[in-house]
């Protein structure tokens, strides 16, 4: 079951929101003229569209811009999206296994061609049984085996379904579903598998306290991505649900359970019951509504019907005095179904959920019945991945740090390191700059600003301190238990920290995701060394395509820090109201202009942006250009301008560098889902976030009457 993202929307603010695209198990294939480097070990050769690309499907790089990108019929003014990528968006065929491509996509492909030359390294290095690279060769190995997997059949899973058959009481129910809880961490690392919990849990600093852990409770126990998959009354929706009820009498089917249908039914009532209790995505996002600090003799109080002493002893919270509970009228309404539910219909609930949850690691037929709902329904992609980008995928879930290691040795040199930091460094000057010059802006809200982003820790690469994976057993023939002690290995891992004082410099991606968050309870920065190379960030190409490239995706992240939630916590991670009342009644008043903008977008005569739900991400977006672009500019060193290349400016490569970065397309469904369930808008409008910079309007000549002109006074400036 998901436990979504935006449920632990403040704990974390990524600048590319992939898990509800790693449920349909994406990857990439082949791209076409796309940008990005070249496999060090792969030969090159051509693609349908004439673009040079290497064997492991990445496009070779011209260090620059993608000229051939550009569709020059187009006014920027009026699609500046579509100006910067047209001719990459008609020639460039989404691959069969993937529901959405663009740059992204690319990277994290030949990133995965990267790992997996590293992880079937380890199987063939004869490394002694126990180390980390033996355990990342028998995982890969053990996911790798068809046969085998084929052999065992449920055999792997049937001490967990004896268990669930063998409940008699709600007491004993109570236990099962403690016993399931997980934390969701990996979500950030594109590896989120299915998860059995009716709850989720989330182990972070204290919103009031960050010099402690707390525990976070969230809402779950839902299959489909989001609440309204089971409640929007469209005829749409309507047909995704008969999908999913026919899921799973087809899931129990595949199982052996007797009555499949009636049984189907009535789980997904269930589930229809729960996601009717869930708050909204965009109230999600609201930490405020999420900073609720109850006891244990609170949850009892508060949400009737579980057992909670039983739930906790067994998810190993029985010491646990306090918790934040997010949602709080969900965990209230989840906990009333438990008790009002027949324990029949549970029992099939969890016996479905467990098949679900373990599907990746079952019989080719569970697998194939897996990605026909996630896959293909959900989100329209037509062919499954291959097998070992799944594998790298679930190895990277459970080491991910170990793999880490090997990636960040191999492909990631001190140098890039050395670079990215000094970029980052530059734009946290900038960003300070930008807000010595906020005439609106009150000398006490100036001073608590200038000291929080002074006090931002950055993380660059990897981290100094790896997780130890000395207590993980795996097993070269037992693919199912190596993902369930991995699962439990990383539970524990997290619970510890409630026992122990909080880690500075803390990591929650790995190196080779190609992502970047922002942690405002910690006032952290991540930049994983995956996403710092090209096309985001290349030394060989002209700096000011680095600016506006990797520069406003690093610049982001540190805007997060100061969008409409993150500027809700001072520069300590405390969740602290630290501005003056008009300071903050001007920034409200922005973003709400900001909110108006992004509604307005309409990819579906029937489906908008919502730009509420995406406000924390557009005010990134917004904040993130701006100083990207005001840190090339500083970047410059006095002169006027960056030297023209191939008949562009210094500020049209800029702009162009930052819509190529956006450049994606997406299958209906999967592009249905995003809006729905995520908290960025689609990337043809992040890409037109340059509407709201005067310097782009110069660099163009948009003029009046064009689409995306915004009079002077229309622009939204923020930060």
């Amino acid at each position: 079951m998901t436990v979504p993202l935006p449920s632990i929307a403040m704990l974390i603010r990524v600048v590319r929101n992939a898990p509800a695209l790693a449920r349909a198990l994406l990857a990439a294939a082949a791209c076409a003229a796309a940008l990005t480097a070249t496999a060090a070990d792969a030969p090159v050769m051509t693609d349908p569209a004439g673009g040079a690309v290497s064997a492991d499907g990445a496009a070779a790089s011209t260090h620059g811009l993608d000229l051939a990108a550009i569709d020059r019929s187009v006014a920027p003014g009026n699609d500046f999206f579509r100006y910067a990528n047209g001719l990459w968006l008609e020639h460039t065929p989404i691959p069969a296994d993937r529901a959405t491509y663009g740059v992204f996509a690319v990277l994290t492909e030949l990133t995965a061609q990267r790992t997996r030359g590293l992880i079937e390294e380890t199987e063939t290095s004869q490394a002694p049984a126990g180390s980390e690279a033996r355990k990342i060769g028998d995982y890969y190995a053990a996911f790798m085996d068809e046969a085998g997997i084929e052999r065992r059949g449920l055999q792997p899973l049937e001490p967990q379904l004896a268990r669930i058959a063998a409940i008699s009481d709600r007491h004993g129910l109570a236990r099962i579903l403690g016993g399931t809880l997980r934390t969701d961490v990996d979500v950030l690392n594109n590896t989120h598998l299915h998860t059995a919990n009716l709850f989720g849990l989330w182990v972070a600093r204290d919103l009031d306290d960050p010099a402690r852990y707390a525990a976070f409770v969230l809402q779950g126990g839902i299959e489909m991505p989001d609440r309204d998959y089971y409640l929007d009354p469209s005829a749409r929706m309507e047909e995704v649900r008969a999908h999913y009820r026919a899921h799973i009498a087809r899931m129990l089917e595949l199982a052996q359970v007797p009555d499949a249908a009636a049984k189907a039914a009535r789980i997904f009532e269930l589930e229809r019951r729960i996601a009717a209790v869930h708050v909204s995505r965009a109230d999600s996002e609201d930490v405020r509504k999420g900073d609720n600090h109850w006891s244990r003799a609170q949850l009892a109080a508060r949400a009737p019907g579980l057992d909670w002493q039983a739930y906790l002893e067994a998810a190993g919270l029985s010491r646990q005095g306090e918790f934040i509970v997010w949602q709080p009228s969900a965990v209230t309404g989840i906990s009333a179904l438990v008790a009002s539910q027949s324990l029949e219909t549970w029992k099939d609930y969890l016996i479905f959920h467990a098949i679900e949850h373990a599907a990746p690691f079952l019989p080719r037929a569970f697998v194939a019945e897996n990605f026909a709902l996630f896959g293909q329904t959900l989100t329209g992609t037509p062919q499954q991945r291959e097998r070992w980008k799944r594998a790298v995928d679930a190895t990277n879930a459970a080491l991910g740090d170990a793999v880490g290691k090997l990636y960040v040795e191999r492909y990631f040199p001190a140098s890039a390191k050395a670079q990215a930091q000094s970029m980052v460094h530059n734009l946290i000057v900038a960003f300070g700059r930008r807000i010595d010059r906020l005439d609106w802006m009150t000398p006490e809200t100036r001073s608590k600003a200038k000291a929080k982003l002074g006090t931002i820790d950055v993380e660059v690469g990897y981290p100094e301190r790896w997780r130890d994976y000395a207590k993980l057993d795996v097993l070269r023939d037992d693919a199912l238990g190596n993902a369930e002690r991995a699962e439990r290995f990383e539970y524990r891992r997290n619970l510890a920290k409630l026992d122990h004082p909080v880690e500075r410099g803390e990591w929650v991606m790995y190196p080779q995701t190609v992502n970047a968050v922002n942690l405002p309870v910690m006032n952290a920065l991540n930049f994983p060394a995956a996403i710092l190379q090209p096309p985001f960030f290349d030394p060989d190409r002209p700096q000011v395509m680095n600016y506006g490239a990797i520069g406003a995706v690093l610049a982001h992240e540190i805007s997060h820090s100061f969008d409409d939630q993150g500027s809700l916590f001072d520069a300590t991670g405390r969740l602290r109201n630290w501005w003056a009342p008009q300071d903050f009644s001007h920034f409200r008043a922005a973003a709400a202009r900001l909110v108006q903008e992004f509604d307005q977008y309409r990819p579906f005569p029937d489906l908008a942006v919502n730009g509420r739900q995406t406000l924390s991400e557009n005010i990134a977006d917004l904040g993130g250009l701006a100083d990207a672009y005001d840190a090339y500019r500083m970047s410059l060193g006095g002169e006027p301008a960056a030297p023209t290349v191939d008949g562009l400016t210094g500020d049209q490569q800029f702009f162009l560098s930052f819509a190529q970065m956006w450049r994606e397309k997406s299958r209906e469904p999967a592009l249905r889902q995003q809006i729905i369930t995520d908290g960025h808008a689609p990337g043809e409008y992040r890409a037109d976030t340059v509407r709201n910079l005067d310097a782009w309007y110069a660099a163009f000549n948009v003029s009046p009457g064009e689409r995306l002109y915004l009079a002077p006074q229309d622009r939204v400036r923020i930060w």
